[in-house]
């Protein structure tokens, strides 16, 4: 009796062979090319989800894929351990976050293991670990030093659910908080920025040379923003000390400025309220701090309560004239200058706010003989402006610029949307900022020689979900490193975002206890050759560590060529049931255990590869019979080659030739789908009479092809059938003779409609289908003598005629 396939037996034992013999860890001396390949570091929140389990096997067989293509494959894995989950469940249970997070730590390891996901173990990182904050700690103490690192106070975005900051980027578009949903709010207080403004320029341009996806790239860039114009300045109409600086990208138009626009938080705004206007400007002051710039930015609803008069003017220097000058809650401090010339003849909200407040309106630019529009954004002829009068748009932006720089008034510049990252939290699950506050000495950096600061494990975690840093007293009091008196340490900690910034350097040298990492290690290793994870880190961890790689570059800290971390990119797609993306949060998680514990990990990885029912992928069942030589038939024969047998070792070098292709293209659901025809033909193939060397061949092959998807029964077999290890064996190569198709069958169509089929070469070109088409007497009896409006080609396989008729 054929011996059945134990699912749970195999992978057990290749699991733990792969770990014992150390199968997956490499070293910098290694002689094969060297090639990085990562999944973005996970947050340990239990066991896998199907989440995990994707994205973990998609880089799985990247790292099986490329070491059988007979490189050194570096596939690390580590814990971005730090985080408000662990935090929140020691506000709720008691239970300390460092135990918490590892309990997460050591389920999810195990998942990883049973999905039979290989890593070299010996690189983990975890965030939370004592060497790990010792480094992020000197890493910021080095900003801190090139000036990349600075505090300061600022309107700052507070989450009362998470009683803590929140970067810009971890604001939903509501003015939400993106991980309680909590309402955000603005407070002004004192924080912690690392200067990614500098890099804005470097930063935006370098994308284009990254192999990431395109909407990738589009996100970074509407992200930082960039904005070419000019920042010139308006005098304050009686205070000839006094001016208000203004950013616009349309200097060309300011002879239509009729009035000028601050935003609330401008420092000019209490010089500029006159003593009527003062009741007025509070309530919209009040009213401001209360919505988020979300709410601010709304084009919804009208502005009679959006905009108040400041009663002072400033003068126009393209005119001479005053201007009135007003307070909007739509003009944000956080760009340009935080102030606007308004030209409403050529911008809707400006034609909306000067039509609500009674304000003139002034087109500097002719709309067409039909307009019938309000403001008019397109282009046409200056008009009301002077010495522009007469020119094309393209043609009156220089000028302006060029005048305000001669007048000395004015400067051409660019803006940038992209703010500097805030990176103070006030948590204790994080790394503590390495500062103290010293009542003679002000602000200390605490000694390398000192690091790591650690926060204390005896802290209160109050419901409050204030940091138990602030009330720790242990912690807070500390003799000052200088003068050696009393002083306080700062009790905020890092962003989590920080510790991802970097991590896959410390990947490179996880073992250095005198720098953070080697550059020897991470010149051999870096850039991270495929860089695997969500699309949800577009402009959160993805930006982050664009910058810290540019900025230890540039403190030499990593060599200096290194400029991009991850130089191709891969976003596997949201796991959906039913339409809607898999969470906790809807109910409707299938756990990744139940097909674990029962079909087993090659089955569930291939349910990701597929997108079918982890059952229905592959019969694990036919694929064992065919390599133990179990499967139904008679027993194969020595024979010369038949037809039947040649077309069995055509279909295997086709086989190579499409998972190759596929592979490089991530196209694995068409692999998996073609894996399945070809067992079935092998089967056929077995019961017909195979010829022995043909059949084994090709079920080497299989195997072999099959290893990265499926690695725990292709190990298995290859052992069974040849002895040592599947995944150690080199990948296919496909003969281009046997791939090579004798003839294709190139269909024609008429409208969309099949009229005719004709036997072609594979290599046929565009001009010479189209002949081929057209010269059909089927198709010429369609046509009927008329020319046909186009003709779409798609050699070999199809071209489609489309008659003037048809539209």
């Amino acid at each position: 009796m054929a011996e059945a396939y134990d699912v749970g037996a195999v992978e057990k034992k290749w699991q733990e062979r792969w770990a014992d013999d150390g199968t997956y860890e490499v070293d910098a001396d290694d002689p094969r090319p060297a090639e990085y390949v990562l999944c973005m570091y996970p947050y340990p929140s239990g066991p896998a989800h199907q989440g995990h389990i994707r994205n973990y096997t998609f880089g799985d067989l990247v790292v099986r894929y490329h070491t059988m293509l007979g490189r050194a494959v570096l596939s690390p894995i580590g814990f971005d351990s730090f985080g408000l989950p662990a935090e929140n469940a020691a506000i709720q249970t008691g239970i300390h976050p460092r135990l918490y997070t590892e309990a997460r730590i050591d389920e999810l390891k195990a998942s990883l293991k049973a999905l039979g996901a290989v890593y070299d173990w010996r690189r983990e990182i975890r965030s939370h670990d004592p060497e790990y904050i010792r480094w992020n700690q000197v890493i910021f103490k080095r900003f801190l030093e090139a000036g990349l690192a600075y505090r300061d106070r600022a309107a700052v975005n507070w989450c009362p659910g998470c009683q803590t900051v929140l970067a810009n980027e971890q604001v939903l578009p509501d003015g939400t908080c993106e991980r309680s949903g909590d309402v955000v709010a603005k407070r002004d207080l004192e924080q912690w920025f690392f200067r990614i403004t500098a890099y804005a320029e470097e930063l935006l341009n370098a994308l284009d040379d990254l192999d990431w996806p395109d909407r990738v790239k589009t996100m970074q860039r509407n992200w930082i923003g960039r904005s070419e114009g000019a920042e010139f300045d308006l005098p304050v109409e009686g205070r000839p000390d006094l001016s208000v600086r203004v950013f616009t990208t349309r200097p060309d138009t300011s002879f239509g400025m009729t009035y000028a626009v601050l935003a609330p938080e401008h420092p000019l705004v209490d010089e500029l309220t006159v003593p009527g206007q003062r009741a007025a400007v509070d309530e919209l002051l009040a009213r401001v701090a209360r919505s988020t710039e979300i709410e601010r930015q709304s084009t919804e609803g009208g502005l009679e309560k959006r905009g108040v008069s400041t009663g002072s003017s400033v003068i126009n220097p393209f005119t001479g004239q005053p201007v009135p000058v007003y307070l909007a809650d739509y003009v944000l401090s956080s760009y340009g200058t935080g102030a606007i010339m308004a030209v409403p003849g050529q911008d809707q909200r400006d034609w909306e706010f000067a039509q609500t407040y009674g304000l003139p309106i002034v087109r500097t630019v002719a709309p067409p003989d039909d307009w019938v529009g309000e403001a008019y954004t397109g282009d046409g002829v200056t008009i009301n402006s002077a010495w522009l009068d007469g020119l094309t748009v393209d043609e009156a932006i220089q000028a302006p610029i060029e005048w305000l720089e001669r007048e000395g008034i004015g400067r051409r510049t660019v803006n940038y949307r992209l703010r500097d990252w805030l990176v103070s939290r006030q948590r204790y699950w994080g790394c503590p900022i390495p500062i103290i506050y010293c009542p003679s000495c002000g602000m200390v950096t605490v000694p390398d020689d000192q690091l790591p600061v650690l926060a204390p494990d005896d802290v209160e975690f109050r419901p409050t979900g204030e940091s138990p840093l602030k009330y720790n007293e242990g912690f807070r009091h500390v003799s000052c490193p200088g003068c050696g008196g009393p002083a306080e340490r700062e009790t905020d900690t890092l962003d989590t975002f920080v510790d991802s910034s970097w991590y896959f350097l410390r990947f490179c040298d996880p073992w250095s206890t005198d720098v953070p990492f080697d550059q020897g290690a991470v010149q051999n290793w870096m850039p991270v050759d495929q860089y695997i994870g969500g699309i949800t880190h577009a402009i959160l961890h993805l930006l982050y560590a664009r910058f810290y790689t540019k900025a230890l570059a540039d403190l030499g800290l990593v060599p200096v060529e290194l400029r991009e971390p991850f130089t191709r990119l891969f976003n596997q797609g949201m796991i959906r049931l039913g339409g809607s993306a898999m969470s906790k949060s809807r109910g409707n998680v299938v756990a990744p255990s139940r097909y674990l514990e029962t079909v087993g990990a090659d089955s569930l990885r291939l349910f990701h590869l597929f997108a079918g029912p982890a059952v229905d992928d592959v019969d694990f069942a036919r694929v064992w019979r065919l390599g133990t030589g179990d499967a139904p038939g008679p027993a194969p024969v020595d024979r010369a080659p038949t037809d039947a047998d040649m077309e069995i070792q055509r279909a295997t070098h086709r086989l190579i030739e499409r998972v190759t292709d596929e592979f490089h293209r991530w196209s694995y659901n068409t692999s998996v789908a073609a894996f399945m025809k070809f067992t079935n033909d092998l089967y056929h193939y077995v019961q017909s009479g195979a010829r022995a060397a043909t059949l084994s061949e090709a079920i080497d092959t299989m195997i072999l092809l099959l290893a990265p998807m499926a690695p725990h029964v292709t190990a298995e077999l290859w052992e069974r059938r040849r002895g040592g290890h599947v995944h150690e064996q080199g990948w296919p190569q496909a003969d281009p003779e046997l791939v090579r198709r004798q003839a294709v069958t190139l269909v024609v169509q008429v409208n969309g409609k099949v009229r005719d089929r004709i036997q072609v070469d594979p290599g046929v070109d565009e001009a010479e289908v189209e002949r081929l088409a057209l010269a059909s007497p089927k198709v010429q009896e369609q046509l009927g003598g008329r020319p046909p409006a186009r003709v779409v080609s798609r050699p070999p396989k199809l071209v489609n005629i489309v008659t003037a008729r048809s539209g």
